[in-house]
């Protein structure tokens, strides 16, 4: 036979798209509509329901960006449309390829009670689906016009992404608002033939390829073009033998879940996310509705608790349909954070703020952690997870690596401490499915366990702005269910699927160390003041419930158990994994910037009254060590009364236009231009800095990535770069405490620094402080620090731990990690001499290993600024700060101690008396947090975690009166699954309120003390 595949194919495919489809509301009448026009914010569907109307011509323009309009529908069902199924077809003026993108709305009845979203891809509404002749219809449509940013040209500049500065003209015109006869044989048989196209589309050249297109060809034949709607049944009676034809019984199983990844902010704001959630919810519950076997998963309580408070009307259908376990709670945390950047005690409460939410609005706990779009994911989650009571973890972004193919799809993953958590990627590379032929077919093809495994998971529907998934989805997902030449499909609770892998897999693979994500790196600077935000709130946050529950126990103060829940919500909103890694629009940064303001000044209060309470009335100056290590003779979490203090004040001498600074530990040379040219440590002899080259140097390179702008640094921008040697002026001064302070004034380009060297008596670090006013464009800032120090690897701060990252690029796995993160600390040592640099704010570092005459030495440097001009175009225009530090001669144990230091303040207050720590721990591990029980029963909660990676014996002792103690999972309850494993215990209560246990390297523990007074 000749050759007619592709003829075959372009018929088929251009009589569904211009004929078939078309035709499923060809038969309409236009809907009589009206309109009213928000002039600011939204307002609560009772108030759009009572608003003032207009007449509307479709065909019209409308919606200005980020505005509101409220759509009123009228109509009547025709007689001879009578016992027939009748939808609404409404067309905002959508463009199909940008579903969550653009504009779309909520369709209400007149009572209030929502009936489901349009949007580009789901642009009909049922009226009835055996209509009555004269039927009236009345609908209300909220409609939000938001612009669309990322269009088909993407990442150009636009001042479209805030409401202070976008344009008002109307964006969007409307094409239709009609009454339409729903011809349910064609949009059966508009599936039949997709299906078909795109299974055929993957087959090999054989029987049943050949197969399929023969009964495309016999349908087409069966189909009068003139008379659709009267022969679709014969066309489709023509596929359904090929149709029907059974999956090999070896055949990939794909486990699929209705799913829609709404960011909870990105490219739209907050407000706007919560409409969006509410339009999604509507949606798919109509469609659980609608369907019998079709499964919806959401992640993130702070989504669910948005719908219960601004949508109650949408809340009662969720609620509904979770009690019918249709609507499934994924994920177990209060958003889809970020989980390189936030703290321990961050990704602490993301599991316990989501776990509490969900188990009391539903009486669930989510099993696993469901995090499919974080750029990269910190190797101290495995322990978290298990420690918070989960069983598995589920991602698919590791796919997006820019060199590396990942070799996994089902496994194991190992954390620094040892721990273990079931981890699967979906082995088709998207969690925002079609069920198209070739993602299914990809997930069959590419699943790396195919050897033991019998399938994956496919999370379904239009993603990141919404939408989730339409019935055009489940009526693939039926024809998929057992079909020849294709993976089978079928609607599954992702803890089936988990379940029956580990079962398959009974030594699976294992992946130890960080997800690094090789792409997306420069989210560890874009957007300085959000990461500065974060850092200091979640410091205060701990801090806050430090000291308000020392006042509870020893004053019987009211514990602010609300507030602090509130504050910490608002924290975690922050840390989503487009917020935090500053990749939004301007709207979403500049709420979170006054979001942190707010959460700064209440958790301060909060801090301050509970010491108020502790230290009584009284005039003495009060020093208060809030951090977990003592520091100036004041020990961890406790105060003292100031006293006189025998200080050898720093030694000041100037040198060659610079300076020379001297305390009991180290000696440091400042050059004339203000760079570090020398830090000793005096008991060793050994210079921190390599020879002939200059510390504390500023450099500016260029930074225009091929995509992605807030989002990527590509390798190429080393290649140019700026040495900011240049100096306006230098001055020193000593301070009443012996401290010496350096401050060096630089221009560059547009933008201008102020650093302020600092050295203080009998510490061992050195100190900058850094103003910068920033008016670069697609520029990025480092600060260079040479080490004479030959580092095998990079030792950085993780949550409750460290990473080690080798220095060297032997593979490409290392060569692709050219810029990583940090928290507070990086460090760089050889045996018997250690260098670490400690921030207030920065999350990025680069490592080189240099070589001059033989010599290796190790160069870090700090990421500062950026200024990519998408999605926000201002990306840290103005002025920025920063804190860092050079610890000059340490190990792990002190570079912890010194970046603790340079993030919880040193402060003072006046009162009567000194406070004693409620809570001290021996030497060897570190309180993370100190807090009464979240169930308020008045039990004193205690974190503490090993920080150097070695196994220790230890000692927690409380000072009140304790009447028992048990070891807890991080969720305050008891331990069970992995989380129950070796070490998990403690030993008995000792007399003195103390207790002993053993923990290991990097080992998270969670104690829980009932108290006399509880």
């Amino acid at each position: 036979m000749h050759d007619d595949i592709p003829l075959t194919i372009g018929r088929a495919r251009r009589v569904l798209d211009e004929r078939i489809v078309p035709a499923v509301h060809a038969t309409s009448v236009p809907l009589e509509v009206a309109w009213h026009v928000l002039p600011g914010e939204p307002v609560p569907p009772t108030e759009g329901l009572a608003l003032g109307y207009e007449p509307y011509e479709v065909g019209s323009p409308w919606g200005a960006a980020w505005g509101t309009t409220w759509f009123r529908l009228r109509g009547t069902v025709p007689a001879d449309w009578a016992g027939r199924r009748v939808e609404a077809v409404v067309d905002l003026g959508f463009d199909v390829n940008m579903p969550g993108f653009q504009c779309e709305g909520l369709v209400y009845r007149a009572d209030g009670t929502p009936v489901k979203s349009i949007n580009p891809r789901n642009q009909w509404v049922l009226v009835s689906d055996e209509a009555r002749a004269g039927e009236q219809v009345e609908w209300f449509v909220e409609c939000a016009s938001n612009p669309v940013l990322l269009d088909y040209h993407p990442f150009l500049p636009t001042d479209e992404g805030d409401v202070q500065t976008s344009s008002p003209r109307p964006l969007y015109t409307s094409r239709r608002m009609d009454l339409a006869l729903f011809e349910s044989e064609l949009h059966e048989l508009a599936l039949d033939v997709e299906v078909l196209l795109e299974l055929q589309a993957e087959l090999p050249q054989g029987p049943r390829r050949m197969r399929v297109l023969q009964a495309l060809d016999d349908a087409l034949d069966a189909l009068d073009l003139q008379h659709l709607v009267a022969t679709a049944p014969a066309a489709r009676a023509a596929l359904a033998p090929v149709l029907a034809s059974p999956a090999e019984a070896s055949a990939h199983r794909i486990s699929a879940v209705g799913h829609a990844h709404i960011d909870s902010a990105w490219l739209w704001p907050v407000r706007e996310t919560i409409r969006k959630v509410a339009r999604t919810a509507s949606s798919v519950t109509e469609l659980i509705d609608q369907t019998d076997d079709f499964v919806y998963g959401m992640s993130s309580a702070q989504q669910y608790a948005w719908v219960k408070e601004h949508r109650p009307e949408v809340w009662a259908r969720v609620v509904a349909a979770v009690e019918a376990g249709r609507f499934l709670p994924l994920g177990g945390m209060w958003v889809e954070s970020d989980t390189v950047m936030p703290s321990g005690e961050s990704i602490v409460r993301q599991f316990s703020q989501g776990q509490r939410f969900f188990e009391r609005e539903f009486g669930i706990r989510p099993a696993g952690v469901w995090l499919p779009d974080s750029f990269g994911y910190s190797p101290a989650l495995p322990q978290l997870m298990n420690r918070a009571g989960f069983r598995w973890f589920f991602t698919q972004k590791i796919s997006w690596n820019q060199v590396n193919k990942f070799p996994h799809h089902t496994f194991e993953w190992e954390g620094i401490d040892g721990s273990r958590t079931f981890s699967h990627f979906p082995s088709m590379d998207t969690y925002n499915s079609q069920l198209s032929g070739a993602e299914v077919a990809k997930a069959s093809v590419q699943f790396r366990e195919n050897r033991l495994a019998s399938g994956s998971i496919a999370p379904v529907g239009w993603g990141d702005g919404g939408g989730g998934t339409t019935r055009e989805m489940t009526g693939k997902a039926a024809r998929l269910a057992d079909l020849e030449g294709s993976a089978r499909v079928a609607w599954e609770h992702p803890d089936v699927f988990f379940e029956r892998a580990r079962g398959e897999l009974v030594d699976p693979p294992v992946w130890v160390g960080e997800l690094y994500l090789e792409l997306h790196r420069a989210t560890l600077t874009s957007q300085h003041r959000t990461k500065q935000g974060n850092r200091r709130t979640e410091h205060l946050l701990v801090e806050a419930e430090l000291w308000a529950t020392a006042a509870a126990v020893r004053t019987g103060a009211d514990y602010p158990y609300d507030e602090l829940d509130s504050l910490w919500q608002t924290v975690l909103l922050h840390q989503f994994h487009d917020i935090l890694p500053g990749t939004s629009i301007a709207w979403v940064h500049r709420e979170a910037v006054a979001e942190y303001a707010r959460v700064e000044a209440a958790t301060r209060a909060i801090v301050e009254r509970s010491q108020a309470a502790l230290v009584g009335e009284g005039d003495l100056e009060i020093e208060v060590n809030s951090s977990p290590v003592a520091r100036d003779g004041v020990a961890a979490f406790s105060a003292r009364v100031v006293g006189p203090r025998d200080v050898r004040p720093v030694e000041l001498v100037a040198r060659d236009g610079g300076f020379v600074l001297t305390n009991e530990l180290v000696r440091v040379v400042v050059d004339a231009q203000g760079l570090v040219v020398s830090a000793v440590d005096l008991a060793t002899g050994r210079d921190a800095v390599a020879p002939g080259q200059v510390a504390g140097l500023l450099q500016l390179h260029q930074d225009f990535p091929n995509m992605w702008d807030a989002w990527d640094v590509d390798r190429y921008y080393r290649n140019t770069v700026t040495d900011l040697r240049e100096l306006d002026g230098m001055e020193a001064r000593v301070d009443e405490t012996g401290t010496v302070q350096i401050v060096v004034r630089r221009s560059f380009s547009a933008s201008s620094a102020v650093q302020t060297l600092t050295l203080a008596p009998g510490r061992r670090t050195l100190e900058w402080a850094q103003q910068t006013e920033w008016h670069e464009t697609e520029k990025f800032l480092k600060v260079a620090f040479p080490l004479d120090v030959r580092a095998e690897h990079t030792t950085a701060e993780t949550q409750f731990g460290a990473v080690r990252r080798p220095t060297h690029v032997n593979t490409s796995w290392e060569a692709a990690k050219f810029e990583t993160s940090m928290h507070r600390f990086v460090l760089v040592d050889e045996p018997g001499f250690g260098v670490a640099l400690v921030n207030d704010s920065a999350y990025g570092f680069d490592t080189t290993r240099d070589s001059d005459d033989g010599a290796v030495s190790t160069t870090v440097r700090l990421s500062l600024l950026r200024a990519p001009r998408f999605p926000d175009p201002a990306t840290d225009q103005g002025t920025q700060t920063h804190r860092f530090g050079l610890v000059i001669g340490t190990d792990l144990a002190g570079a912890t101690a010194e970046g603790i230091w340079m993030n919880v303040d040193r402060t003072t207050t006046t009162g009567a008396r000194g406070v004693l720590p409620l809570v001290t721990a021996s030497e060897g591990v570190l309180v993370s947090s100190v807090k009464l029980a979240d169930d308020r029963s008045g039990d004193l909660v205690v974190r503490l975690w090993e920080p150097v990676g070695r196994r220790v014996r230890a000692t927690v002792r409380v000072d009140a009166e304790v009447t028992g103690v048990e070891a807890v999972s991080l969720l305050e309850g008891a331990l069970s699954g992995a989380g129950a494993g070796a070490g998990a215990g403690a030993d008995g209560l000792g007399e003195d309120g103390s207790v002993e246990l053993a923990l290991g390297g990097f080992e998270v523990r969670t104690l829980r003390f009932g108290l006399a007074s509880s």
